[in-house]
This record gives structure tokens, sequence and C-alpha cells, in this order.
């Protein structure tokens, strides 16, 4: 009876431990465990290459390996029988786009992808059936059968209300990898700081890129109950001038050198991400605006990079729409351009104020010659005029979805972010769609509604997330085909450092990397969760910070 008990016993243990084990996330489209011997990877493990378009991801493994567990691999061409990780591409394949199989059995694994980035990936889901601890690494051996579900899966990090250096975003980059995501919007400019140099308008960098202080608490709350806004018709708010704003007088900012843009892009290329650029226009410009004021509609205005955030500064001006400003705009992107190898340039295009138009004669005059009824039909003319510049370039522009207001240009990609109706609208007129819906993929919200540190109000929850589906049910199946895929956006004006990024990411992005990658009819979230204790060992193993409560909840 005691020795049936103790197997009783050593199964249940082997079968939990089997589950801790194959633990991935996000879930591949088909995953069978084979109830075989592990894989033991050693020092005396070899990586095996077919084709030298595969040394990225071998090198990538060996420091994974080497950085968590000590050991260095050998890379070679040639394939022994046992102790082996072999990297096959096989474009002969009639698999999907980026789609990869792994095996896993006593002698070795095998990951053969249909393309280079799809071996990528499979490495990323070995990478999640090793231990989270250090020690014997064994490897359970299985069948994976997997592929992304949407083109476009991206991630969003805004480094103008709060910098964040070379260092920290290469780790950001890392961990969209893991997730398998493919896409990394760097918000390089806004009203609060430019972060990016560009050699012929040095002034950007050395005004524009810094502010006299970061405000103090929640704007505009503790500390700002007595200000009243003045709100325009259709406008946004905007603050009176004796208007009382609390914030810490420290000068604050920063910058990315070109070459170091270059060694981001480089980097991200690596793990086969894609960096999309963007350079705000024609709102969102303060920060231009303090460098280079004549491009403003009120050029004698002396103006500031602000320590608010939001738009409700009270002189939250908008771009000039001269053909002063869109040449100084064109030489701009001319030099982003050349560095960005990515196909899209986001171009900002949301919450332009049209007061500022309106009560602009030099604005009136540019309506009046180009025979446009309004405003939201010069804001049309300024984001076509755009679009055709960088067409000319061969590449495409993205822009939040008030690109739609007045006329969309005409091969735009629309972002959508004031809810679905933007991208649904888009889709019908046979646009492009990426999918970020402020209630459903604004990771600045908290992810409970009482957290430890200072959010964006309201709650963005894990399970919200987890439910989110980027193709909305007023698309037909024909229209549907237009929405590339989602994104999270991550917005930092009380994100101010490393781990309150990373505390704002996870797990957030890994419900978001399910959404994105796994198969619909995959999703299920009690299993997301029991797969989701695995890779908290696994942070921790890495020393990333995330929100722990979901432990316990």
């Amino acid at each position: 009876m005691k020795k049936l008990i103790l197997f009783f016993l050593l199964a249940t243990f082997s079968l939990s431990l089997s589950a801790q084990e194959i633990s991935i996330i996000p879930m591949p489209a088909y995953l069978k465990s084979e109830n075989k011997k592990p894989f033991r990877l050693d020092a005396n493990t070899q990586i095996v290459i077919n084709e030298n378009s595969l040394s990225n991801s071998a090198k990538f493994l060996n420091e994974y390996l080497e950085k968590y567990f000590g050991l260095k691999l050998t890379i070679t061409y040639n394939a022994p029988t046992i102790n082996y990780i072999s990297l096959k591409l096989d474009t002969r394949s009639n698999e999907r786009d980026n789609a990869y199989n792994l095996v896993t059995a006593e002698n070795g694994v095998a990951i053969i992808g249909t393309s280079a980035p799809g071996v990528f990936y499979g490495i990323q889901s070995l990478i999640q059936l090793l231990p989270t601890s250090k020690g014997t690494l064994n490897i359970p051996s299985v069948t994976i059968v997997d592929h992304p579900r949407f083109a476009y899966r991206g991630m969003h990090l805004d480094v103008s209300r709060h910098f964040f250096d070379v260092a920290f975003i290469k780790k950001y980059i890392d961990y969209l990898a893991l997730h398998k995501m493919n896409y990394f919007h760097w918000h390089l400019t806004d009203d609060h700081g430019w972060r990016i140099e560009i050699k012929k308008y040095p002034k950007l960098t050395e005004v524009g890129a810094w502010r006299a202080g970061s405000i103090i608490g929640l704007w505009p709350g503790k500390g700002n109950e007595g200000i009243k806004y003045q709100v325009l018709p259709n406008e946004i708010k905007i603050t009176p001038a004796d208007a009382v704003i609390k914030h810490d007088g420290i000068r604050y900012g920063g910058y990315y050198t070109q070459e170091q843009v270059r060694e981001v892009i480089d980097y991200a290329a690596k793990r086969y991400i894609t960096i999309i650029p963007e350079i705000e226009m024609p709102a969102h410009s303060m920060a231009v605006l303090a460098a280079y004021p004549e491009l403003g509609t009120e050029p004698n205005q002396k103006y500031e990079v602000p320590v608010t955030w939001g738009m409700m500064n009270k002189y939250n001006n908008v771009l000039q729409p001269t053909e002063q400003t869109f040449n100084f705009l064109q030489d701009v992107l001319t030099e982003v351009m050349a560095l960005f190898p990515s196909q899209y340039i986001h171009i900002g295009g949301d919450e332009a104020s049209k007061v500022w138009w309106r009560r602009s004669p030099v604005a009136q005059q540019v309506m009046k010659e180009n025979n446009l009824k309004d405003e939201n039909a010069l804001q049309s003319y300024f984001i076509q005029r755009i679009e055709k510049f960088v067409n000319s370039k061969g590449k495409t522009i993205i822009g939040w979805d008030e690109i739609l207001e007045g006329g969309l240009a005409p091969n735009a990609i629309v972002m959508s972010w004031r809810g679905e109706k933007g991208g649904v609208a888009a889709a019908k007129e046979k646009h492009q769609v990426i999918m970020t819906p402020s209630a459903k993929m604004y990771f600045n919200h908290g992810q409970f509604l009482k957290e430890d540190s200072l959010t964006a109000n309201g709650a963005l929850t894990l399970d919200t997330v987890y439910a989110y589906e980027p193709v909305p049910k007023a698309l037909s199946k024909a229209e549907s085909s237009y929405v590339l895929g989602a994104q999270g956006s991550l917005w930092s004006e009380y994100v101010a450092n490393p781990a309150k990024v990373e505390y704002m990411l996870f797990p957030r992005l890994d419900a978001l990397s399910e959404v994105l990658w796994s198969q619909k009819e995959k999703r299920d979230y009690p299993d997301f969760l029991n797969r989701l204790k695995a890779q908290f060992r696994r942070y921790d193993l890495m020393g990333i910070t995330y929100s722990k409560r979901y432990l316990t909840n």
C-alpha cells in the first residue's frame, strides 16, 4: 500500500512538473506533450544551423543561455546525432508566413521555420520550455506547430513625457521579442520633449528636449482642484491664464543621437522587430515651437516646453500650415526616413485644436487659397501634403484616427484609439487599420482600481486586455481583412522609471501577445492564468518587475 501511495505521489508530482514546464505564452496553434524522456541541455550541447541567415537567432539563444544559465554553446553547421538544438529554414514549405515547428526529444531539439523570423519565434517558445531556476536544464518532450494570427503585433512607448535611455529601450525590445511581438511604436516627439537628433535643426534637441520641471501628482488632481477650464465648442480644454501649476522645478529631458537610434534599430532588427518612429504633427508640437516659434500660429508668442500633461496648456498651439512649416517637416522627415528602414512612418495627427487655425489670418488665407471649407478640411490638407511627400520616398504614413476628419489621405493607415469607430470607418473605406482603443489597449491606466503608485485615472485589468478582439463585429469578412492587428500603448505621464514601465507592462503584455498571436479559438483565460505562474517565475529569473497581485487575485 505504501509503495502504491509513493507511486501515486511521484506520478502526481511528475504531472505537476510537466504542466509547469509546458507553459508557453502566447499559446501555440498546436501543442502536444509527447510523454517521453526530456532533452537535457548542457555545456556539450551544440546549436546547429543550416543557413547563415540563422546565425542571428543562434547567437540570440546562446546569449540568453549564457546570461541566465551560464552556458555558452558551440554554433556549428555540422549536425551531430545527439545533444543538439537544430535550427532549420525551409522556405519550400507551404506553411503560413513566419510559421515554425518545434519538436523536442531525448536526443535533441529541432526548430524548422518558413522564414528566419519563424525560426526566431520558435526559439522564444523553446526559451519558455526551459526551467525557471538554475540547475539541470531538462526540456520536456513536445511537438509544437505554430504561426501568428495577425501580421501587426505591436507595442508602443512614449519617451517624450519621460525619457528612457538606450539600455532600457533595448530591454523593452527584448520583452517584446519574448512575446513574439514584431512592431515597436517609438513615440519620439510630443509637447513635452523632442527626443531625436535632427542635424539640420539642432534647436530641436538643444531647446525642445528640455522642460523646466515635471508636474507633481495627478494632473489636474490634488493641488490643482481650483483650476477652472474654458471649454470651447468642439475643442479641447484650455487652462486659464491664472492657473497655478505645481511642478518640481527640476530641469528634465534628454534625447537620442542619430548614432544611438541606428544602434537601437539594429538591435531590434536582430530580434525581427520593426521600429516605427512617430513625429507628431500638426498638434503636440510645443517642443518644436519652443525651438522654432516662427512655425506656430502666434509667432510672437514665447512658447515653452510645457510641464503639464495632456492638452490643458494655455498655449497648446499647433503648427501653422504654411510652406515654411512644410519645408521644415520635410527636412525632418527626410532625416528620420534615412534612419529608419520601416515601411511605416507615424505622423500623429491627433488632438489638433482647430481654435488656433480659426483665429489665425494666415491659416484662414491658406484655407481660402485651397478652397477648404473648414478647419477639418485644413487638417486633411495638412496630412495629405505630408503623405504625398512620405509616399514619394517609398514610405507609408500611419496616423491616429483623427486623420479621418475632413477626408482620409489616400494611402494612410489608421491607428484607432478613440474606441473602434475610426478603425471601422477606415476599414469600410478599404484602408488598413491598427486597433489600439484606449479603453482596452492603453497600459498607462492602472492594472487595478487602487494601485500602489500614481497612474492615469481608471483601470485596465488583465482580463479586459485578454478579452479584447481586434476585429470589430461591425466589419464584414472582406472588411476584416483590412485589420492588420493591434497594439498596446504605454504613455508615460506617470511612468518615470524603468521599473514602473515593467510594472505597467507585465503581465498585460502577456495577455496582449496571446490576443495577437494565438488563434482566437485557443484563447482560454483560466488556462492563461495557470500558464502565467511559470511566466512569473521566469520574470523573477530575469529580474523583471511585474504586478505580483495577480499571484493572489
